[in-house]
């Protein structure tokens, strides 16, 4: 699949078939993000890829919801074939060599490089025939105790992953000319 033709096309998936998945397709969605860039090479980003019922249940119970409800990826989380727990390792995105301090104003680098690997992810995933969906409405804290996080190791979403059970439409998207200025901020 050509690459814009897999950005263009691929959808937030939240209902899978219950197939498994070969160990094969998941190593290409892992390989996809090894090679996604980072801050100085850093490649922050870990992955914990989970099979086990139980801990997919009880990281379904730590996603939170913004209306009265359960949160829509609840399901997918517990019932995709792979989810995979996306982290980022602290301190290490954004800093250089022995420089205590984050160079940018955004601090720690750790969620961009994350975001670009897992995008990779999600392409690499879309190209295979799998469908997987971004979940970061959770209970971080409570996420990264039952997967056993060291301190040092950020939970930053989790990615569920299997053979689509459902065809999301396309949502609308805006025109470029409502997301793109010249030269400076409102210039048309």
């Amino acid at each position: 699949m050509e690459v814009l033709e897999a950005i263009k096309t691929r959808r937030s998936v939240r209902h899978y078939k219950s197939e498994p998945i070969a160990e094969e397709k998941i190593n290409i969605v892992l390989e996809a993000a090894r090679w996604a860039p980072s801050w100085t090479n850093t490649q922050c980003w870990r992955f914990i890829v989970v099979r086990d019922a139980e801990i997919k249940k009880r990281l379904s119970e730590t996603l939170l919801y913004y209306r009265p409800g359960e949160n829509p990826s609840s399901s997918a989380v517990r019932n995709a074939p792979v989810l995979i727990a996306a982290c980022g390792e602290l301190k290490k995105s954004g800093y250089y060599k022995k420089i205590p301090n984050a160079l940018t104003d955004k601090g720690d680098w750790y969620m961009f490089d994350v975001a670009l690997a897992t995008q990779n992810m999600i392409l690499a995933a879309h190209s295979i025939g799998l469908g997987a969906v971004t979940v970061g409405l959770f209970d971080a804290p409570k996420a990264a105790q039952i997967l056993g996080l060291p301190a040092n190791i950020a939970m930053v979403l989790l990615l569920p992953l299997g053979y689509p059970d459902e065809e999301p439409e396309a949502p609308p998207r805006k025109e470029l000319s409502e997301l793109v200025f010249h030269e400076s901020y409102g210039q048309r």
